[in-house]
């Protein structure tokens, strides 16, 4: 008996050795520009799974990304991180971040070009199951993907953490094709005056949609490099970030059941 236990042991143990975490950068193109994402998925899975695009915050494509990437490639997601700004282009102080998430704020087409660009390359894995596809985004990535899925793109949902949810087209709201999901924190002063015209352009274009508000929580409350001081208007909050993520992960389970 004691033997049969020892072997199943080390059964368990030797398929816990082979499941692991597998991630690579990928360059990719949209137009003339070279743009370099991230790849994590979990090689213990067979086949194709749901595949979920991330998109970055105002700063670009860095660890806090990779790593949210990874967590999402452990629930059993093929999961594709997008390079909005393009290769080698990772601004280092907020003044650069915002010049540049700016330029594309202020381009809805280009930005729209660009996240597509990366839809594109998480479609073409042969792990993604391409009939189950998410889009989530962090601040800028949040605005990201609400206007991936105003463009029309063919996703089963969108998830914006503490984005920026106005636009320059909201009767672009009537394309979108899947459920929309926004994460918002109660008193970021930012995001807040923003909240009526949104909940408007959602219910005009008739779209199945939420919008969860954290209370005590400000802009970038999942962002734990964001420090803790609320009065700065933008701090993490350990409470908005695992129920936003627990709010997610549901979502996910709706879409893709």
């Amino acid at each position: 008996m004691k033997r049969i236990g020892l072997f199943f042991i080390a059964l368990a143990l030797a398929g816990s050795a082979r499941a692991e975490i597998r991630t690579e950068t990928v360059e990719y193109k949209q137009g003339d520009a070279t743009l370099e994402g991230f790849h994590a998925y979990d090689d213990s899975i067979a086949g194709k799974r749901p595949g979920v695009l991330i998109v970055h915050q105002w700063k670009g494509l860095g660890n806090y990304e990779k790593k949210r990437a990874e967590m999402l490639a452990k629930l059993g997601y093929n999961v594709f991180a997008a390079d909005i700004y393009g290769k080698g282009i990772r601004p280092a102080t907020p003044k650069e971040a915002g010049g540049l998430a700016g330029k594309y704020k202020a381009d809805r087409a280009l930005l729209r070009e660009r996240v597509k660009a990366g839809l594109d390359a998480l479609r073409k894995s042969e792990l993604t199951d391409a009939k189950k596809v998410a889009a989530i985004g962090y601040c800028f990535g949040g605005t990201t993907v609400l206007e991936l899925a105003r463009s029309g793109a063919d996703v089963a949902g969108v998830v914006s953490f503490h984005g920026g949810l106005s636009t320059p087209n909201p009767a672009d709201a009537k394309n979108i094709k899947g459920k929309v999901l926004v994460l918002h924190g109660a008193d970021d002063p930012n995001v807040r005056p923003e909240v009526p015209g949104f909940e408007e352009e959602m219910r005009s274009a008739k779209v199945d949609w939420q919008l969860v508000s954290y209370g005590n929580a400000v802009h970038s409350f999942s962002d734990w490099n964001a420090g803790t001081d609320n009065s700065k208007g933008a701090a993490y909050n350990e409470k908005a970030d695992k129920r936003s993520w627990q709010a997610m992960e549901q979502f996910f389970v709706e879409l893709f059941r």
